[in-house]
């Protein structure tokens, strides 16, 4: 590996600054982990973490034309990613006054809708764009990059946001686990589709 370690160290930060400030994921985890828990929202996680991965490789790899021949792909995705939060939340709304325990459209069959609902705000993103295909190149000199370097690159890419995202759903899960109340329960999953349904209308134009 080329990288040193106070390299890495820096992007390793960077990252994690990146992770803390809010943005559409923050959002759709938060209201996933709201209405249907821990398990709801995991697979969301793991759907970002595709665009975590995609995103570094190919700023990697100096293809930056991609973005320009793929333009309208990506405003395709973002259109799919604002469909699958309007219609997560009116779901939520609809079914607010449920019991957690028959609140099951969005953990049930939602394993893979929240992969997909994950990977398309991750790639829809604007925020994660910015700075892994106009920031990233400025961490290392990426013509002289090994393929353990990039390797390294990737990994870190991914492992930071995942293990904050999945710490941030692990908390809001356990504060879900104590609105017994039918009120709070109502309330509560009234609040995290009205947060789906903001996240939904909010990507087409960030």
């Amino acid at each position: 590996m080329t990288i040193s370690a106070g390299d890495m160290a820096l992007y390793v930060g960077a990252l994690f600054a990146l992770f803390l400030t809010p943005g559409p994921v923050w959002v759709a985890l938060i209201a996933r982990t709201m209405s249907g828990g821990f398990n709801a929202a995991w697979p969301l996680a793991l759907g970002v973490v595709v665009g975590d991965v995609l995103w570094p490789l190919l700023a990697i790899l100096g293809v930056s034309w991609v973005v320009s021949v793929y333009a309208d792909f990506m405003t395709v995705l973002r259109w799919v990613a604002c469909i699958t939060f309007l219609v997560m939340g009116w779901l939520v709304i609809r079914n607010a006054g449920s019991g957690v325990a028959s609140n099951s459209r969005l953990t049930r069959p939602g394993m893979w809708a929240g992969f997909l609902a994950g990977l398309a705000v991750i790639l829809g993103n604007p925020k994660a764009v910015l700075f892994y295909m106009g920031v990233l190149p400025g961490f290392f000199d990426l013509g002289a990059l090994t393929r353990w370097d990039v390797v390294a690159i990737c990994t870190a890419s991914f492992v930071v946001p995942l293990m904050g995202n999945l710490i941030l759903a692990f908390f809001f899960g356990r504060a879900r686990a104590l609105l017994t109340s039918p009120v709070a329960l109502r309330r509560t999953n009234r609040i995290a589709g009205g947060l789906l349904i903001a996240v939904g209308l909010a990507i087409p134009f960030v």
